[in-house]
């Protein structure tokens, strides 16, 4: 039986003294929720620009998905130096550092489809989802500690709902701005005869809004935590610990899964066996994909508190399971519906093997999550696998690879997240 979450099991908080009033960190949770928001919004952008992309530049999918090898790519080159970065200037700089460097890869995509450069809007992708990392990295980690440590989990599930919140409205957008501005997918387009205004304008306002909330942020003052040394784990590195070491495993397969399935859901929706939908249509389709999350991540936030967190992992990697195989299984708006709702399963995953991956770790906690950062590298692999499995048979047999993923993550919830007894 998995053991609960417990106050001895997560990063320590400091200790109010005696008679001192209980710290008030509801206002710094309620500004957090605005740059997990917008990591979302950013991240879920991917999913339209695959296929805008795909179409301008004639891409296979094993091609289309260098986007994706692009943007999650960052997490594994500069996850680690993310947390030790993080370490240097503490979580509000750290912070502060990822929303100026997301603003400029924001702004680079205008000189990239100026140019009509694949190669180009790859690079603008890097830095952008650098800033990305570091905005993870800083972010994660202090939700998890600012506060009671055995609501830990609930905590991050409630703030990652706000991520989906983004997550929800950018395919809503995107589809609007940049996917009703293409042509008939089965037509063959030119890249000259696109226009590019539909990318550039997006990605400038990001910029700009980005920009202004590191203005903002700039201007809180949000509490300052420190981690008290303990003896009993000096000398020890993040690494040495069995659960996180599961966990990172457990990051890359969860966002694996996730974008493998969100990245293609509007190539899976365009198929004749599942809806024929247009490109414009089945991009609105995939609000319901990341709104499944966010529903799920605000029920999850509830849930959290009532059941054992690595149970209720486990339940819904399974669930995911059975959802793909009866889409990849079934034809029309079965398929659709049930691959929609597994982001109603994806919900609570990434906060849930977060918080249990960094149980325990103290002053570690910065370097865990540098890490476990690191781990979000498998939305580039895999889905590029997952486009390479396409090339090679069929998009429906690529689904195996997530499958695969959600395995991995019910075994972590039911064993692999358990603390080793060394």
């Amino acid at each position: 039986m998995a053991a609960p979450i417990s106050a001895s099991t997560l990063p320590k908080q400091p200790a109010t003294p005696p008679g001192a009033a209980t710290p008030n960190y509801t206002p710094a949770l309620a500004s957090l929720t605005v740059l997990f928001f917008m990591m979302g919004f950013i991240t879920c952008l991917n999913d339209i620009l695959i296929p805008y992309l795909k179409a301008i530049f004639q891409l296979s999918y094993t091609q289309a998905n260098l986007i994706n090898l692009c943007f999650f790519g960052a997490y594994f080159v500069m996850g680690i130096p993310a947390g030790k970065l993080v370490q240097r200037i503490g979580y509000k700089g750290g912070m502060l550092a990822g929303f100026l460097i997301a603003a400029l890869g924001a702004f680079l995509f205008y000189p990239a489809a100026d140019s009509r450069s694949y190669a180009l809007f790859l690079g603008a992708l890097f830095v952008l989802a650098t800033g990305v990392v570091l905005l993870q990295v800083a972010g994660n980690p202090y939700v998890s500690i600012l506060g009671p440590a055995k609501s830990a989990p609930a905590r991050l599930t409630l703030t990652q709902a706000f991520n989906s919140l983004g997550t929800t409205v950018a395919p809503l957008l995107g589809s609007a701005l940049i996917l009703s501005n293409l042509p008939d997918l089965d037509t063959a387009t030119s890249a000259a005869a696109i226009d590019v205004k539909a990318v550039q304008i997006p990605y400038l306002c990001i910029g700009a809004v980005l920009i202004v909330i590191s203005i903002l942020l700039g201007m809180l003052k949000l509490p300052v935590i420190t981690h008290a040394q303990n003896e009993a784990d000096s000398g020890r590195r993040a690494y040495h610990y069995r659960h996180l070491v599961f966990g990172v495993i457990g990051i890359f397969a969860y966002v694996g899964g996730e974008v493998a399935i969100g990245s293609h859901i509007v190539s899976y929706l365009h198929l004749p066996d599942v809806m024929s939908l247009t490109p414009k249509v089945a991009g609105d389709k995939v609000a319901y994909y990341w709104g499944g999350a966010m529903v799920g991540r605000f029920l999850g936030a509830y849930l959290l508190n009532k059941f054992n967190p690595g149970r209720l992992l486990a339940f819904n990697a399974l669930g995911a399971v059975l959802l793909v195989l009866i889409s990849v299984s079934t034809t029309g708006e079965i398929a659709m519906w049930s691959l929609l709702a597994v982001g109603l399963m994806n919900s609570i995953m990434f906060a849930t093997i977060f918080t249990l991956a960094v149980a325990g770790l103290g002053r570690n906690t910065e370097e865990a999550s540098g890490l476990l950062n690191v781990g979000i590298v498998g939305g580039a692999v895999i889905p590029l696998l997952f486009g390479l499995v396409a090339d090679a048979s069929t998009l429906r047999w690529a689904f195996v690879l997530p499958v695969l993923c959600y395995l991995y993550i019910v075994w972590y919830g039911l064993q692999g997240h358990k603390p080793s007894a060394e």
